[in-house]
C-alpha cells in the first residue's frame, strides 16, 4: 500500500522544512561573520606580536628571538623568520634544516607585494591547521607568526552560543504556530475530502458541515452547497432524460441523434426498422444512410456550409411506402434525424380528400334538384296549385334523400373517427331482427318481400346495439333497393363457437359481377351509377357495414350464390357464450 501522508502533516512538514533551513542559514550565516570577524581579530593580534618581536630584536641587537622574547609571547604562537630569499632562518616548533624554502608561501607572496599577508592553510611541517601571518621589515627579512586556527576560532564561538539559543527557540515557537495554523487549515479540507470520499464510495454525506469562519471555510462551505445544487440538477436532467428516452422509445417514428462526426448517440428501435425498409439491403449499423443513395438530400444538407436554416426535410418513397425524412442540426453541431412512415397518413388523406369530392358530388345532385324545383314553382302561375304541389313532393323526396345522405355520412364519419363514443353491451341478435322486420314490415308487402330470420334467442354478441342494427339494416335495404321485387331474404346464424358467432345473409336476386365484387364495401360505389339514382341510394351503406363490422373486430365477405342473389358471410367474436 502506497504511503500518504495526510494535509495537515504535508503542512507540518513542508513548513518545518522551510523554517529549519532558514534558521539553518541564519545560523551559517552569523557563524560565517563570526568568523570572518574572529579572523581579522587574530590578524590584528598576530600582527601586534610580529611588530612587538621585530623591535624586540632591533632593541636587543640580537639576530634571533632568546628565551625572555620568547616568554612573553604566547605559548601556542609559532614564530618563523624568513630572510628575503624565502630561507627559513629561525622557527621555535621545528628545525629550520628540516623545513623547505617558503619563498612560494601566501601569506609570503602577500607580504612582498602588500608589506603584510595572512593565509589558512595546514601545515606542511607538523599538519596543523594554522592562521599564518606575514609582515616585511627593513632588516631584510620577514617575521612570521601563525596560531592554531580551528582551536582559537572554536573557543571564540563557544562564547557566543546565545545567539544559537535565540534561534532554536525561535524555530521551536515557530513550529508550534505552524501546528496550531495548519489544524485550523486542514480542518475544512479534512470535511472536503470525507465528503469527497462518501461521494465517491456512493455513502450518504452529511446535511451539514462545520468550516472555521474563514476564506478556507467559506470556499469549502461554497463547494458544498454547489455540489448540492448540481446534484438537484442533475437529478431533474437525470429525470426530463428518462422521459425524453422514455418517449423516444414509444414513438411510433424513428428518431436517431448523431454527433459532429456522424456517430451514433442514441437511436431507437424504429429507426433501424424503417433504415432496413429503405434501403436495398439489410442494414444493421444506423450510421449506413449517409452512404446509402436515398439520403444523399439529407447528406448534402448535412456537408452544405452556406446553409440558411438547420432543419430540411424530404420524402422518401420504397417498397410501396411513403416516409417523411427530417434532419435537425443543434448548435454544438450535433443533429437528430426523424424517419415517420407517413403511408397510412397519405392514404387517409386520399381517402378524406377522395370522400369530400364524393360527398359534394352526391350533394350536388339532391341540392340541384331541390333548388330547380323551388325555381320552378316560384315561376308557376300562383293559382296552379296541381303543378306546384307535383313540385313540392319531388322537393320533398329530395329533401329525404339528402338527409339520409348526411345521416349515412356521420354515421361513417363517427365510426372512423370517434369509435369511443359508441357504447358496448350484451346486445340478443333475435330481439334486434325481430325490431328490424317490424321497421319494415310496410316495405316488405309494398315489394312482395319475404324475410326469413333463423337466430337462437340465446344468440349474444358483445357490441354496440346501434352499429349492429345499422348492419343487418343496410344490408336488407341493399336487397330491396337492388335485388328487385318479390325476392326472398334469408338471416342465419349458421355456426357459433366459444370464441365468434357466424351469420349468413343472402337473397335470391340477380347478384353482381365479379368484378364489382371486391369494391361494394367502397364509399359511393356503384354497381350501376343510372339505378342507383332511381333508387336514391347513397353509395354508403355497404362502407358503414364493412366499418361497423370492424368495430366490432369482426370480419365479412361478399360473393355471389350459386342458385342466384348475392351472400355474405359475417363473423364476430363473442365474450360470453351464446
Amino acid at each position: 500500500m502506497k504511503f500518504r501522508l495526510s494535509y495537515r502533516k504535508k503542512i507540518l512538514l513542508y513548513f518545518s522544512v522551510v523554517i529549519a533551513l532558514f534558521t539553518a542559514g541564519i545560523i551559517l550565516f552569523e557563524q560565517k561573520q563570526i568568523r570572518h570577524e574572529r579572523t581579522k581579530s587574530l590578524e590584528n593580534i598576530l600582527n601586534d606580536n610580529a611588530d612587538f618581536i621585530h623591535r624586540y630584536m632591533e632593541g636587543q641587537n640580537i639576530v634571533f628571538p632568546d628565551s625572555t622574547l620568547m616568554s612573553y609571547l604566547p605559548d601556542n604562537l609559532r614564530l618563523t623568520i624568513i630572510d628575503k630569499t624565502g630561507t627559513v632562518v629561525y622557527d621555535n616548533f621545528l628545525d629550520k634544516k628540516m623545513m623547505a624554502n617558503h619563498i612560494d608561501r601566501p601569506e609570503i607572496q602577500k607580504a612582498i607585494v602588500l608589506g603584510n599577508g595572512s593565509n589558512i592553510r595546514m601545515s606542511d611541517s607538523n599538519h596543523i591547521r594554522y592562521l599564518y601571518y606575514a609582515k616585511s621589515y627593513d632588516g631584510g627579512y620577514f617575521i612570521r607568526v601563525a596560531l592554531p586556527y580551528e582551536m582559537e576560532v572554536r573557543a571564540f564561538l563557544n562564547s557566543k552560543n546565545s545567539f544559537i539559543y535565540f534561534i532554536i527557540l525561535f524555530f521551536i515557537v515557530c513550529a508550534v504556530m505552524m501546528f496550531y495554523f495548519a489544524d485550523k487549515f486542514s480542518k475544512s479540507i479534512k470535511e472536503l475530502k470525507e465528503f469527497a470520499v462518501n461521494l465517491k464510495n456512493e455513502r450518504p454525506t452529511k446535511t451539514a458541515f462545520e468550516f472555521p469562519d474563514d476564506e478556507i471555510g467559506e470556499i469549502s462551505a461554497e463547494i458544498v452547497e454547489n455540489y448540492n445544487l448540481l446534484k438537484e440538477n442533475r437529478k431533474k436532467l437525470a429525470l426530463e432524460r428518462e422521459k425524453l428516452i422514455q418517449h423516444f422509445q414509444f414513438s411510433e417514428e424513428g428518431i436517431a441523434i448523431f454527433s459532429e462526426e456522424r456517430k451514433k448517440i442514441y437511436a431507437n428501435s424504429h429507426f433501424l426498422q424503417f433504415l432496413n425498409v429503405i434501403a436495398d439491403k439489410p442494414v444493421l449499423e444506423d450510421e449506413y444512410l449517409f452512404s446509402d443513395p436515398d439520403f444523399e438530400e439529407i447528406v448534402a444538407f448535412l456537408d452544405s456550409t452556406g446553409r440558411t436554416g438547420n432543419v430540411f426535410s424530404t420524402r422518401i418513397e420504397k417498397s410501396g411506402k411513403k416516409f417523411n425524412v427530417r434532419v435537425i442540426i443543434f448548435e454544438d453541431k450535433n443533429f437528430e434525424i426523424y424517419i415517420s412512415d407517413i403511408t397510412k397518413a397519405e392514404k387517409r388523406r386520399l381517402l378524406k380528400q377522395e370522400m369530400t369530392n364524393n360527398i359534394a358530388h352526391e350533394l350536388r345532385t339532391p341540392v340541384t334538384s331541390i333548388r330547380g324545383y323551388l325555381e320552378t314553382i316560384l315561376s308557376l302561375d300562383p293559382k296552379d296549385i296541381g303543378r306546384q304541389q307535383a313540385f313540392i313532393n319531388r322537393a320533398y323526396v329530395q329533401t329525404i334523400r339528402l338527409s339520409e345522405l348526411i345521416q349515412d355520412i356521420s354515421m361513417l364519419t363517427k365510426i372512423e373517427e370517434a369509435a369511443d363514443r359508441f357504447v358496448k353491451e350484451p346486445v340478443y341478435i333475435k330481439a334486434l331482427l325481430d325490431e328490424l322486420e317490424s321497421d319494415l314490415t310496410k316495405i316488405f308487402h309494398e315489394k312482395n318481400i319475404i324475410f326469413n330470420v333463423d337466430v337462437a334467442d340465446s344468440v349474444v354478441i358483445y357490441g354496440n346495439r346501434t352499429l349492429l342494427y345499422s348492419i343487418f339494416r343496410n344490408l336488407v335495404e341493399n336487397s330491396i333497393a337492388y335485388a328487385g321485387e318479390s325476392i326472398e331474404i334469408m338471416l342465419q346464424c349458421y355456426m357459433e363457437t366459444d370464441d365468434a358467432v357466424y351469420f349468413e345473409f343472402h337473397d335470391n336476386g340477380a347478384g353482381v359481377e365479379e368484378k364489382h365484387l371486391v369494391k361494394i364495401f367502397e364509399r359511393f360505389y356503384r354497381v350501376n351509377e343510372g339505378r342507383t339514382r332511381d333508387t336514391g341510394g347513397s353509395g354508403l351503406g355497404l362502407s358503414i357495414v364493412k366499418n361497423a363490422v370492424l368495430f366490432h373486430k369482426g370480419n365479412i365477405v361478399a360473393k355471389n350464390r350459386p342458385g342466384g342473389g348475392l351472400l355474405f358471410l359475417i363473423t364476430f367474436p363473442k365474450t360470453s357464450p351464446c
